[in-house]
């Protein structure tokens, strides 16, 4: 099914990509703001590295629960009621003025992230209930590459808006977002139910499905594999990266408030790289799962290749350019083992898959922008770069000795187990 098919002729599907685009501007909005205001407070490298790291850890926090729910309730009311949550956290962020007061921001921050960590566990879990297989595919591209293009517009704007205007008002448009969010999934008609039983609700009950969940990665190892992809990517390049280009953005390449404007660029630019990668490769890759794991080898290398370019800071073309690249390579890694997962993961586990799988993203994200303020304190701004290129090849090459050694000859049927 072609992309205009799928958005014309699938309401469910539409409702909620109109929400996601809708609330990812919000999302931008709001890093691109509260990283700024932090580095305008505090003036450290360190503190911004902890915003990064309590955005991270508070959904990792939530994730035992979280996918538990995602397949224990209805997954249309979850993502109604997490979005009206979040907008009484958006909101919080406009009481914090003076330095002192930075630690309200850290406080709506683990509120807001923590929240998010029940939202995108369910999203990612009801695109098989709203779109037939032969669609999913399709839908799992789009909504990625949505993503991608609402951090080009959504991080450009941003930074924009809070430059020109200030801070503030970029809070304010996150709080609105949610609203709207709310408004188009609840528009969605969704007749699955989930299928685990929703007679027993002690915490009991709930733990030992939890476990259950952990018990399919033991028995479908293969699966573990594919989970780890997205946790590699951040703890690698991804989330010190974000800490590395606030500095950046702050003292080598400072347009507007803070760097707020150059950080926006930055953001834009990784946008539109991890949008323009995966639906290149696509074209080559299709929905096979063989190639699809193949492509995602390929992209440690091309992400490698593109912190290089950003480590040598020759100007801030070159390290947009660099920035680019980076994201095409992360784009295919993140877009394709999506899919992967999507293809081959039985619905009745499909939320505590999506849901381990982000908590390691969230965890592995909170060590990494660790590392990230870490890097600013006993390295410069290029060497960190050029270290978190070399780094990001081993588990690209560790991923291609397996490949090698489990998949050479396979059919895509014999790949992994299927539902």
């Amino acid at each position: 099914m072609g992309y205009r098919e799928l958005v014309l002729q699938n309401a469910n599907f539409r409702y909620l990509w109109l929400g996601q685009i809708i609330s990812l501007l919000g999302d931008w909005f709001n890093l691109v703001a509260s990283a700024a205001l932090v580095a305008t407070l505090t003036e450290s490298g360190l503190a911004v590295g902890t915003l990064f790291m309590v955005r991270m850890l508070s959904p990792f926090l939530v994730s035992p629960i979280a996918g538990v729910v995602a397949d224990r309730y209805n997954r249309k009311w979850i993502l109604i009621l997490t979005d009206l949550g979040r907008i009484f956290t958006a909101l919080g962020f406009l009481l914090v003025d003076e330095p002192d007061e930075v630690w309200l921001l850290y406080l709506f921050s683990v509120l807001q992230l923590g929240i998010s960590g029940f939202f995108f566990p369910a999203r990612s879990a009801i695109l098989p209930d709203i779109v037939p297989e032969r669609a999913v595919g399709t839908a799992n591209a789009l909504t990625s590459t949505t993503w991608s293009v609402m951090l080009a517009f959504g991080a450009a704007m941003g930074g924009l808006v809070a430059g020109t205007w200030g801070l503030k008002p970029a809070f304010l448009i996150d709080a609105m977002t949610f609203v709207l969010s709310a408004w188009c999934i609840m528009r969605i008609k969704l007749e699955v139910r989930p299928s685990l039983p929703t007679e027993e609700q002690h915490v009991a009950v709930a733990l030992r499905q939890y476990l259950d969940g952990l018990r399919y990665f033991k028995k479908h190892r293969e699966i573990a594999y594919i989970t780890l992809h997205k946790a590699a990517l951040v703890l690698f390049f991804g989330a010190p990266l974000e800490v590395v280009s606030v500095a950046m953005a702050r003292d080598i390449f400072v347009i507007g408030e803070g760097g707020s404007l150059s950080l926006g660029l930055m953001y834009a630019m990784a946008g539109v790289g991890t949008g323009v990668g995966p639906i290149f490769a696509r074209r080559y890759t299709g929905d096979r799962i063989a190639a699809l794991c193949w492509a995602i080898a390929l992209a440690y290398g091309v992400a490698a290749v593109g912190l290089w370019i950003v480590g040598t800071l020759d100007s801030l073309q070159i390290v947009l350019l660099g920035i680019f690249i980076r994201a095409c390579g992360s784009g295919i890694l993140w877009v394709f083992s999506s899919q992967i997962l999507l293809q081959v993961v039985p619905g009745e586990v499909r939320g505590r898959v999506f849901s381990s799988e982000y908590a390691l993203v969230t965890l592995m994200s909170a060590v990494g922008a660790g590392l990230g303020g870490q890097y600013l304190e006993f390295f410069t701004i290029a060497n960190a770069v050029h270290w978190m290129a070399a780094v990001t090849m081993l588990p690209g090459i560790l991923w291609l000795w397996w490949l090698m050694r489990n998949l050479m000859g396979k059919d895509d049927e014999n790949l992994f187990p299927v539902k």
